[in-house]
């Protein structure tokens, strides 16, 4: 069974949003740089779902992302139930691929696939990767 394994709380005011959480649920939270974008620790027990805090002026809310063993299975199956890809695959050197989907509702989400390699044309693409592969 997939589960969620990270959240991302996009925001207008990153800032304001970590000093919020901080405040108030006492999450920590470290400055992920040269981005808008906050690590942040809900917790180290069993029941802890960690995530980040980032800026997006365009689309704020709150976004879930589910480990799957297969990212292609996963994301033949999102769009034969009706769901649809809105980036493709992109690849994080030293974690595996992730992609963002939209269900039949219209909600975000995210899959991801630890340790998987991206191929293009045949050939492993290992470094670092700026920009989304699709």
């Amino acid at each position: 069974m997939s589960r969620v394994v990270n959240f991302e709380i996009s925001t207008n005011d990153p800032e304001r949003t970590v000093q919020f959480y901080g405040k108030v649920f006492k999450w920590k939270m470290e400055k992920h740089d040269p981005f808008e974008y906050w690590l942040v620790n809900t917790g180290n027990d069993e029941m802890s779902i960690n995530g980040a805090i980032k800026l997006n002026k365009f689309d704020i809310g709150v976004s879930n992302t589910i480990l799957v063993d297969n990212y292609d299975e996963f994301a033949n199956k999102i769009e034969k139930a009706g769901g649809k890809s809105l980036s493709g695959i992109i690849y994080i050197p030293k974690l595996g691929v992730t992609g963002t989907f939209q269900d039949t509702e219209g909600n975000k989400f995210a899959i991801l696939e630890y340790g998987k390699k991206l191929r293009i044309h045949n050939k492993v693409v290992e470094g670092d990767i700026n920009e989304s592969i699709c």
